[in-house]
């Protein structure tokens, strides 16, 4: 009989428990450290869990397995290509758009200084806000933003060649689950499930993320806002991080927005991309996503700041995949952490 309190290896729970924090925070160190590695390794398997339902529609159809491959890499390659340049062509455009906005952002930041040294701050204050508040450190800031993203795409020459192998080596994926022993098939199911719920994650952020666009750029051709279509393109990827992505896409047309048309633009603007925010991100995709993936919307925007973290702008973008993941391997692959998966769940589900 054990005592209690104590851990079926012998140790005391309180023990056990610092012995798992520990081993989780050497954990999360190690994958920081390993982040330029694991982040592109994982959307190399992101993007190969997409693509495999080609595998199984040439299947299907009796085609040579070389098919389903062939079409998947092309398929993934094309998707690629077509971020890269779209993503240049937007970096380019951004870059030559703030400087043409400095005799608007001076004449702005007079108005502004003038209103607050109205309110009482003083001349010495006055100064560093004009020194913080110079355009020159928005193009800074812009580009260094602009240089985080493109530090994603910089790791795409080895996501490119570890994708020839990944669809290779997945079109046999789905018998090796089969063939596993009796023991490993609840295994064999959590991986399955990720598989699907990516899958399916992926489309409803891809279809949601294309609607979120049509308007914002609709909204934005109405008001007269400049380069309506660069915004359009930042809010459909945008829409793949949980929570905050529509912040990130909101604050550059927004600033454009003010400084193309003074403030009443700029609200026009955080209107209209709120507006859309609320009956297409905020109601409408949560609900299904959480619905999809069945997640709940605290573990997103907990797993949203962790794997931002731990993996950098990738953890962000891919959240909610490596979210399942780990859910798969730590819970839905472990019988005795089957009582977590209610409390992970984005639906009330009965005991009963």
């Amino acid at each position: 009989m054990s005592r209690k309190g104590v851990t079926g290896s012998g140790m005391s729970r309180p023990v056990t428990i610092l012995v798992g924090l520990a081993a989780t925070f050497l954990v999360i160190a190690g994958l920081r450290d390993a982040a330029g590695i694991v982040g592109p390794t994982f959307l190399a398997l992101v993007l190969t869990i997409a693509v495999h339902p080609l595998h199984t529609w040439a299947e299907r159809r009796r085609l040579p397995g070389w098919v389903g491959t062939i079409a998947g890499l092309a398929a993934i390659y094309a998707c690629l290509l077509a971020l890269v340049v779209s993503f240049a062509v937007a970096i380019a455009r951004f870059a030559t758009l703030l400087p043409a906005y400095r005799v608007q952002f001076a004449r702005l930041l007079d108005r502004t200084l003038a209103w607050l040294a109205d309110l009482g701050l003083t001349q010495t204050q006055l100064e560093e806000m004009a020194g913080a508040l110079d355009i020159n450190k928005l193009v800074t800031v812009a580009s260094s933003v602009a240089g985080g993203a493109l530090g994603v795409l910089t790791s795409l020459g080895f996501v490119v060649t570890l994708l020839l192998f990944m669809v290779a080596d997945a079109a046999g994926f789905g018998h090796k689950l089969l063939a596993m022993p009796a023991e490993r098939l609840r295994l064999a199911r959590a991986l399955s499930t990720f598989a699907t719920g990516t899958r399916r994650y992926l489309v409803v952020s891809t279809v949601f993320g294309l609607a979120v666009a049509v308007v914002d750029v609709a909204a934005l051709l109405v008001i007269g806002v400049p380069a309506a279509l660069l915004w359009g393109l930042l809010s459909f990827i945008t829409n793949y991080i949980p929570n905050i992505g529509f912040v990130l896409g909101l604050v550059p047309p927004a600033v454009i927005g003010l400084l193309e048309g003074g403030p009443r633009m700029m609200i026009a603007v955080i209107v209209a991309y709120s507006v859309a925010n609320v009956a297409i991100q905020s109601v409408l995709q949560p609900k299904v996503v959480g619905n999809v993936v069945d997640v709940s919307a605290t573990l997103t925007m907990l797993s949203l700041v962790f794997w931002a973290f731990t993996l950098g702008a990738i953890g962000a973008l891919l959240a909610v995949p490596l979210t399942l993941l780990v859910k798969a391997l730590l819970v839905d692959a472990d019988p005795d952490a089957a009582w977590l998966q209610p409390l992970l769940s984005a639906q009330r589900k009965s005991t009963r």
